[in-house]
């Protein structure tokens, strides 16, 4: 059979596909599961935000795609909505499955007769998703299928969850990147492709959508299977490696040994980009900082959350952020952390969350000003109740939340307010920092990439500062005018892209042809 696998358009406002365009590692996995005669295509729609109609239109009449699977997050339900209608209205007899964390948590919302999803597979997916394409071969239907649910007549079926993955032995196989019909995955101008060498988390946080999907389990690819993945993304042009992990620090013993294996094996001439607990880094960092620097590590997301101890003890992450010498300031354990990484020449990526329910201003600032001072990329989110997670309960129970828009449950944009503070505030406050923030790494991105933040430079700031006019510059224009007028351009821009899905389908019209820098569909 064809089948077309696709990721949505929207991106993370923390990635902006400028400087980020990474590949979906869940799409590349489940082609790499499916049994071997079916001709699989997946399609990174990131790659191609500026004409995303045009390109879906292009590969489902070239690809003529029996099954077309979507990976959808919670943010990107309302574009996955409108894609199926789209490719249902192109090719009315196909097959659509529907997955990722959003599905997966609230798989009714895919349930809906006029909508035409088929199926919906919940948590991993590698082995449901192939005897789904078994089944719809054999004709002997889904009722067997553990882990999905599915469509019945006018009815939707739950059949029981499916075991989690132990992934031992060659339960899942490796990603099979060569069914990638788009190029241009780009991390500040280098090839970057994802590598997963472990899942699952065994803490509790409160915001995690994870432990609702596995819950609090922690499994390992073996090394050798790990060190094969990263060869073959090497040797497909990738520079820059993400290890996508939800956890790869749960066990620092291994973690240690892929980084001497790295070395070893000679892979140590690639970037690599790692997120971890800052307790990990805090109690090991005078070995595991040194060994990672000899890997190539470059980039650590290191989950601070919050240097507050009431907030951390609201998300649940008290314990992960904990240090040997003081078992009570989640602050010095991630102190600790951010001096060994800096000491090893690596860079911070710093992971918190401001806008908790009994937030002040001041607590809010409190953090931002350790962001401004310690950390060198900035990644602060606000809270958001994605379905299933026990924030979610917890901000319900006390009338917090004030946007139901789940377009805009993107982790940049306040949906909750706390008992004293306004979304839109909070929303302010972090806005204001972080492109400060994020302006002081421009330096090492253009030592490190020069060539592209030479060319590129000029967009990586406009996007920075969207919003800012030549009125606001010469202080015409308050702060709160920039911040507002930068809003409203986010929120046109995905108005766009559902304005441009929804009108009827047109002729077949391949994207233009790329100029220099641009995606390439190979479909």
């Amino acid at each position: 059979m064809n089948v077309l696998l696709l990721s949505m358009p929207d991106s993370f406002e923390h990635m902006s596909p400028i400087t980020v365009r990474m590949p979906n590692g869940a799409l590349g996995s489940l082609a790499g599961n499916v049994d071997s005669h079916h001709r699989v295509a997946i399609a990174d729609l990131i790659l191609t935000q500026d004409r995303v109609r045009a390109t879906v239109e292009h590969l489902v009449r070239s690809r003529a795609p029996d099954v077309v699977g979507l990976s959808v997050m919670t943010f990107q339900r309302r574009t996955a909505h409108a894609l199926i209608r789209l490719i249902r209205a192109l090719r009315p007899h196909v097959r659509i499955v529907v997955g990722g964390y959003d599905p997966s948590l609230a798989h009714e919302a895919y349930a809906d007769a006029d909508l035409g999803v088929d199926v919906v597979v919940r948590g991993e997916g590698e082995v449901s998703f192939r005897e789904v394409l078994r089944a719809i071969e054999a004709g002997t239907g889904y009722g067997d299928i553990a882990g999905i649910s599915y469509r019945r007549g006018s009815d939707f079926v739950d059949n029981p969850h499916r075991p989690i993955a132990s992934l031992d032995g060659e339960a899942v196989q490796l990603p099979n990147r060569g069914a990638r019909v788009l190029q241009g995955y780009t991390l500040l101008g280098r090839v970057v492709d994802v590598v997963e060498t472990s899942r699952g988390c065994t803490f509790d946080c409160s915001f995690c959508s994870i432990i609702a999907m596995r819950g609090r389990q922690f499994h390992r690819f073996s090394l050798a299977r790990v060190l094969a993945d990263i060869e073959d993304a090497r040797s497909k042009g990738a520079r820059c490696i993400f290890f996508i992990d939800d956890n790869l620090t749960l066990d620092v013993p291994r973690f240690e040994a892929l980084c001497r294996a790295i070395v070893a094996q000679g892979l140590n001439d690639v970037d690599y980009i790692v997120q971890g607990m800052t307790s990990a880094f805090a109690n090991h960092g005078d070995t595991l900082a040194s060994l990672m620097a000899r890997a190539g590590f470059r980039y650590v997301f290191l989950g601070i959350e919050n240097i507050l101890e009431g907030d951390l003890a609201f998300l649940r992450a008290t314990a992960k952020n904990t240090g040997r010498a003081d078992a009570r300031a989640g602050g010095t354990a991630t102190m600790q952390a951010i001096e060994h990484l800096h000491r090893h020449g690596m860079y911070v990526v710093g992971g918190l969350i401001v806008g908790n329910p009994d937030d002040t201003r001041e607590s809010i600032e409190t953090n931002l000003d350790f962001a401004r001072r310690f950390i060198d990329w900035p990644y602060i989110q606000h809270p958001t109740p994605y379905p299933g997670t026990p924030m979610t309960r917890d901000f319900e129970a006390r009338k917090l939340i004030v946007n139901q828009r789940l377009e805009e449950y993107d982790g940049t944009t306040a949906v909750v307010k706390t008992e004293t503070l306004e979304a839109e505030e909070i929303e302010f406050l972090r806005w204001r920092a972080e492109r400060w923030i994020k302006l002081g790494h421009f330096p090492a991105a253009l030592a490190h990439s020069p060539l592209f933040v030479l060319r590129h430079g000029l967009a990586m700031l406009r996007d920075t500062f969207r919003g800012t006019s030549p009125w606001s510059c010469l202080g015409l224009e308050s702060e709160q005018q920039v911040f507002a007028r930068s809003r409203t351009i986010r929120r046109a821009a995905r108005a766009a892209l559902w304005s441009d899905l929804a009108d009827p389908p047109m002729g077949d019209r391949p994207p233009h042809t790329p100029g220099q820098d641009e995606v390439v569909v190979t479909a």
